[in-house]
């Protein structure tokens, strides 16, 4: 083990304060890289206190990492010194079930390891993003493009991927209308993305505070969302993406779903059940749905993308 500078919670709810924490030795399957930046994700906030789980502390979140390799294992090729590379919401899992073995490593049926706050195979906690360094496993890593600098990919290693996944997956693109919930780090991304695609943005929010900003980055229309916006809007979007983390009127949105559209549930919304007309649904062709990021080649593509 080796002690690297980082910036760690002590204990549930506490401020973050300069510390040390255990890096593993680089090991034959390993990538060592300088972290020369790291994306904050509001999931920093839910773990650090404590939201999300009981957490062991000292803990170092982050999980948007971004830098440039260090040292590689004898069984690595992918990678070399100086490369630039990026880790996201995982790092390690079991790589033989279905979902691993079909690119959703996410989804590991015998345990997906999240970059921290989770227990490695060999029984240590996993620490993030907020450190000097890190050491990971080389499936769970990923390069980044030489013309996307570090500092822009980084905050793509959890949002980006978040949003491409979904994305990619209801076919967004030239013709397809897509309305995004919220507009803050989800948000945001996810109307570049999907503008880039091709499709028509739409952004649906609470106020209008963020109107210009949606605008400019290329959002067809903004709209704040009140009984005569959602009754302008029925059936108008093939894809809605909802990206905050507060609790929305689903059934209501719902209903601005074209035939065969898909509602896609991303951000932490708190409410645990959602109650939806099963007979709207039916006659619609209409889905209900929730995503979690992406596996590690889908966030390859996604960076692939971006550069």
């Amino acid at each position: 083990m080796t002690k690297v500078k980082a910036y760690a919670a002590p204990s549930e709810g506490a401020p973050l304060v300069a510390t040390m924490v255990d890096r593993r030795d680089v090991g034959p399957d390993d990538v060592q890289f300088d972290v020369l930046f790291c994306g904050i994700c509001h999931s920093d906030i839910h773990t650090v206190r404590g939201e999300w789980g009981k957490q062991t502390y000292p803990l170092s979140p982050g999980h948007e990492l971004a830098g440039k390799v260090t040292a590689v294992g004898k069984n690595v090729t992918k990678f070399k010194t100086g490369d630039h590379v990026g880790v996201g919401c995982l790092v390690n899992s079991c790589l033989n079930c279905e979902p691993c073995k079909t690119g959703h490593e996410q989804f590991c049926q015998n345990g997906a390891i999240f970059t921290y706050g989770s227990t490695d195979r060999d029984g240590t906690v996993t620490q993030g993003g907020y450190t000097q360094s890190a050491v990971i496993n080389h499936n769970f890593v990923v390069s980044i493009p030489k013309n996307l600098p570090l500092d822009a990919a980084a905050p793509l290693l959890c949002a980006g991927s978040t949003l491409w996944a979904p994305l990619k997956r209801w076919n967004a693109g030239p013709g397809k209308k897509v309305a995004i919930i919220g507009f803050g780090g989800l948000g945001h991304v996810g109307l570049k993305l999907a503008k880039a695609m091709g499709a028509e943005v739409t952004v649906l929010s609470h106020s209008d505070k963020k109107k210009e900003d949606a605008l400019k980055m290329g959002a067809v229309a903004f709209h704040k969302m009140d009984k005569a916006a959602f009754a302008s809007l029925t059936e108008s979007f093939d894809l809605i993406l909802n990206t905050v983390s507060a609790t929305v009127d689903t059934a209501a949105y719902y209903e601005l779903l074209k035939f065969d559209g898909a509602f896609v549930v991303i951000g932490a919304d708190p409410t645990p059940t959602v109650s939806l007309s099963t007979s709207v649904g039916v006659s619609k062709q209409r889905v209900f749905t929730l995503s979690l990021i992406s596996g590690v080649q889908e966030t390859q593509d996604m960076l692939n993308f971006c550069g």
